[in-house]
């Protein structure tokens, strides 16, 4: 019963939410992983002939640092909590993600969590649709 309830209730535009969100935050994970936490990086894109990655790296750092990803966040979920439009909430919820994973949590989980709520309430049944 409760199976068919959550088949019922989640829509298309969810699971592809849902994987939108999962996709940028794996993303996130791995690009972290493999350019940014490794020292070698650091001498590699120091040198005269860095690859074309460290300009990558150098950006996402340069967004840590500014808090860029989180205040993002922020402003999307602020956003798709105010209006409950889904596709603000999705993208509210996958930049709050990439904002954890690069240490920019405070505006990160806010900004999530509005968002989250935002998708919630667009996913929501309306008083015509409710049994």
């Amino acid at each position: 019963m409760r199976a068919r309830l959550l088949a019922t209730r989640m829509r298309r535009g969810d699971w592809m939410g849902g994987a939108i969100v999962a996709a940028a935050a794996v993303s996130a994970m791995s690009f972290r992983i493999t350019t940014v936490d490794p020292r070698e990086f650091v001498g590699l894109c120091a040198s005269r002939n860095a690859p074309s990655i460290c300009a990558v790296r150098h950006a996402v750092l340069w967004l840590q640092y500014e808090h860029c990803f989180g205040l993002a966040s922020l402003l999307l979920g602020l956003l798709a909590f105010v209006f409950a439009y889904r596709p603000l909430g999705v993208a509210a919820l996958a930049l709050g993600a990439v904002a954890i994973v690069n240490y920019n949590a405070t505006e990160g989980v806010v900004g999530a969590a509005l968002g989250l709520w935002g998708w919630l309430e667009a996913s929501a049944p309306t008083s015509s649709e409710a049994p």
